[in-house]
């Protein structure tokens, strides 16, 4: 059973055999478009594009849907579309699509046959190639040339075919014997494409093989004469060099592909095996497949050039390796050429200049990598020849490189370029894909297999994740960590983070200097920024789990034009409306921030004036939201709060201690509170003299709220908060400071609450819980619940409903309410709570499994919030 797009579109029968498809021309291409993919999921947009072309009508994608349904209606049995939210996907009766639509097995063919052809085995090349072409019963995509998407596949498909019928021609010249039916072959093929060099070589190699050297003369002047006519160009160097070798009476010396030897290197060859990226490699072969220019795009070290590799390998056809890194990035020389910059960032060699770099040593780049000895034959030498061209390293030079790219592509329609770049090569029409860091699982298991390279047995330590987190995923970076298990242990490795650039200042001594140690990684792209860009970053690395472009502008100074730039050229990553820095990348930066800088005090106040802008949000209606903007800023919020005075700590700790109340984050804040108490003691002197400063600066209150945050619960320290709150006469500035004294260290009598309604609400529970009359309690609970829902605030609607389930002969609705807005709120440790409190009251009901139900998710809760599972 295959389906068949090589010709007549057909689809397999009942008995497998070809029958034509059967639906209207929409849906006969929605087929053909999900059987070049099949097996893989296409998106809605691709979709869309494919089958109305850049304009759809409106409601194109219900549209879609009905087409979709046509389609299911007319498939043969055993294939079916499947949808998920990343789109739609054909799947087939074999598990293997290269195996049940042929255009999809004429690929692989073609690849198997070059690579055999490649390996010295001519023999298997041929019998692969010709298995390959002779799918092909007649155009490519016959009954649906007119969707908009098929042109391009078509272009693509004929240039395989081209691919495939020059490598049949190469091995079967290599094998020798009887010559007619290639040069028949050849014959046909060239009149379709005279001035395809490369097949015009075949043939007339394959004639002189045939013992007809005068037609094979005759070949190599009518190009000659057709490309001087219509190109204004001379042959190929490629092309003169088969010439040349029959002038001489050869005719076997010279390759089939047009020159005597190829000087151009092949790919270079790995040295360790692939890990990861496995959707990304998928991704990028599609995307190279269907557009002409690609550019990679990411921070050094993410592995941009093995990935272009490990996809410029398995595509069919000829593929050429062009290395950039050696280009001088400007023409006295420059970042190119040393590779290294040793601390010489900032030079004005790396300005505007370096990164434009000089346009005749790109060329020769280019030149060389085609075996060419000069760059003026690039386009003739390009010009009727489909080969893929990996451009690598073109951050230094961006701009020669766009241009010459630009140029090349346009003279040439059988070309395309994958290039890696830290930044966008910026041409109309080229498509981007960022590459940034490897996933968890993938970068442990990297971090596996080159550690045990070193150290051999090594199978994993419990460390290894937080190891890799800790290096970004940044595949260089987790190699280079993997190395140095040869004279440190991965404990040593972890605890050593902070010192990142002097711990992995060794690797592969034949490496390009700029990737040599992790500090060379990231000043390679510093030294490519400008002067005002450079200065942008330093201040960047005060943030901490990123910033919005409102927080930069305040804290930075910067508008949005240098933070773009950093963001294209991979410094920075924009993502889900925030700017962020790879922990390495803001290390470095923060290394060149000088002392003193103001970004340092700005965002220390931007992150002070946050907590004490959210602390009433948090008990009203907005709540939910501001809650999320605090999650968001929740690193940054812990650094300004380290990075603050002793005064503005404690009243961040009290602006913020409602968040993290309601967050449970109690247990990550400890630490830097108890710094904060130990500076704040430190300069109030101790005992009387903290006392005094305190109640001088009316800060006691937060003192006690920094105590309890702290999470001590007894000692020196908690005597002291307490004469704070005893002998404190106005009302409580921060309504939680009553509840949380109560819950953790006890009820305090004379503590006055506030008269705002949300303080009201609270002291009306608490009553409630300390009267040991029902009828009065469930008024005063009634009472407070009215208060908290008015002000539409969760926690203490939740906390009221779950005080009146308590005296209600109906508890179950109540708690589940409260359990709901609890869990909006994410509040782990009361949901966790309220769900084993209400699997005893199904028990005691006799309901055994909505019992186990909640406890099982009450486990499940607890586990994911890391709380205690057992209770």
């Amino acid at each position: 059973m295959i389906f068949r797009v090589l010709g007549p579109f057909t689809v397999p029968g009942a008995a497998g055999e070809p029958i034509p498809v059967a639906g209207g021309p929409k849906v006969r291409a929605l087929l053909a478009l999900l059987l070049l993919d099949a097996g893989r999921t296409v998106s809605v947009d691709r979709l869309v594009d494919g089958l109305y072309g850049e304009e759809p009508p409106a409601g194109a994608a219900g549209a879609l849907q009905a087409q979709v349904s046509r389609l299911r209606r007319v498939l043969p049995p055993g294939a079916a579309v499947e949808f998920s939210p990343a789109g739609y996907r054909l799947l087939l009766a074999h598990p293997d699509p290269a195996t049940a639509v042929d255009a999809l097995r004429f690929e692989r063919l073609v690849r198997e046959g070059a690579r055999a052809r490649e390996a010295g085995d001519p023999v298997r090349a041929i019998g692969l190639l010709r298995e390959a072409l002779g799918l092909w019963r007649g155009p490519a995509l016959a009954d649906v040339r007119d969707a908009p998407f098929a042109a391009d596949r078509v272009a693509r498909f004929d240039g395989l075919r081209l691919d495939a019928v020059e490598e049949w021609a190469e091995a079967a010249l290599a094998v020798g014997g009887e010559q007619s039916l290639l040069v028949g072959e050849l014959d046909r093929t060239a009149r379709e494409q005279p001035l395809r060099e490369r097949l015009r070589g075949l043939q007339m190699r394959a004639l002189a093989a045939a013992g007809r050297q005068a037609e094979a003369l005759a070949v190599y002047e009518e190009v000659r004469a057709a490309l001087a006519e219509e190109l204004g160009a001379d042959p190929s160097p490629e092309l003169s060099a088969v010439h040349l070798e029959l002038l001489r009476g050869g005719g076997r010396t010279a390759r089939a592909g047009g020159s005597p030897e190829r000087t151009a290197p092949a790919l270079p060859a790995p040295l360790t095996d692939f890990v990861g990226r496995a959707l990304e490699r998928e991704r990028l072969t599609s995307l190279v497949s269907a557009a002409r220019l690609v550019t990679l795009v990411g921070p050094g070290g993410a592995g941009k050039t093995r990935l272009a590799l490990e996809v410029g390998a398995g595509i069919p056809g000829e593929v050429r390796f062009v290395d950039l890194s050696t280009v001088p990035g400007s023409e006295t020389g420059g970042a190119g050429r040393s590779g290294g910059f040793g601390g010489c960032e900032g030079s004005a060699r790396f300005g505007a200049s370096g990164s434009s770099g000089s346009s005749g040593d790109v060329s020769e780049a280019f030149a060389g990598a085609l075996g060419l000895t000069g760059e003026a034959r690039l386009e003739t030498a390009l010009a009727g020849r489909p080969v893929l061209l990996i451009v690598d390293n073109c951050e230094h030079v961006v701009g020669a490189t766009a241009v010459l790219v630009r140029r090349l592509l346009a003279a040439c329609p059988g070309l395309r370029v994958l290039a890696t770049s830290r930044e966008a090569l910026g041409i109309t029409g080229e498509s981007l894909v960022p590459l940034g860091a490897l996933a968890p699982e993938a970068a442990e298991e990297l971090f596996v297999r080159r550690a045990a390279a070193v150290r051999p047995g090594f199978t994993g330590h419990a460390r290894v994740a937080e190891l890799c987190a800790g290096l970004d995923g940044l595949p260089l970076a987790v190699e280079l960590a993997a190395a140095r298990l040869r004279s440190l242990s991965v404990e040593e490795l972890a605890d050593g983070l902070g010192e990142r650039f002097e711990l992995l200042s060794r690797g592969d001594r034949t490496a390009p200097d700029r990737h040599r140690t992790l500090r060379a990684v990231v000043e390679w792209s510093w030294s490519l920024l400008e002067p005002g860009e450079r200065e942008l970053a330093a201040r960047l690395s005060v943030f901490r789990g990123g910033a919005t472009a409102a927080a930069v502008a305040r804290v930075c100074g910067a508008g949005g034009g240098p933070l773009a730039s950093l963001v294209e050229k991979s410094l920075v990553e924009l993502r889900d409306g925030r700017y962020r820095m790879l922990e390495t990348i803001r290390a470095y930066a923060a290394e060149r921030l000088p002392d003193g800088d103001p970004a340092v005090a700005a965002h220390h106040a931007y992150f002070r004036e946050l907590a004490v802008a959210a602390d009433p949000e948090l008990r009203g209606s907005a709540q939910l939201e501001w809650l999320a903007r605090l999650d968001a800023e929740d690193a940054n919020l812990r650094a300004a709060l380290r990075g603050s005075t002793p005064e503005d700590g404690l009243r961040m700790v009290a602006a913020l201690t409602p968040y993290w109340w309601l967050r449970g984050l109690r247990g990550r804040v400890a630490a830097p509170v108890a710094e904060l108490l130990d500076r704040v003691d430190s300069t109030a002197g101790p005992g009387a003299g903290t006392a005094a400063h305190l109640d001088a600066d009316g800060l006691g209150e937060e003192y006690a709220l920094c105590v309890l945050a702290a999470g001590l619960r007894e000692g020196e320290r908690v005597e002291r908060a307490a004469g704070f709150l005893r002998a404190r006469t106005a009302p409580l500035r921060q309504p939680y400071t009553a509840f949380l004294w109560s819950t953790s260290i006890g009820p305090m009598q004379g503590l006055r609450l506030g008269d705002d309604l949300w303080s009201r609400s609270l002291g009306l529970v608490g009553r409630a819980h300390l009267t040991t009359a029902p009828a009065e309690a469930e008024a005063l609970l009634t009472e407070a619940l009215t208060g908290f829902r008015t002000l539409g605030e969760r926690w203490g609607t939740a906390t009221a409903l779950e005080g009146l389930a308590a005296l209600s002969a109906d508890p179950l609705p109540l708690l589940a309410e409260a359990l709901a807005l609890f869990e909006a709120l994410g509040v782990a440790e009361d949901a966790v709570d309220l769900l084993r409190r209400r699997a005893a009251i199904h028990e005691a009901a006799g309901d055994p499994e909505s019992a186990v139900a909640d406890r099982v998710r009450a486990t499940a809760t607890a586990r994911q919030a890391g709380l205690p599972t057992d209770r």
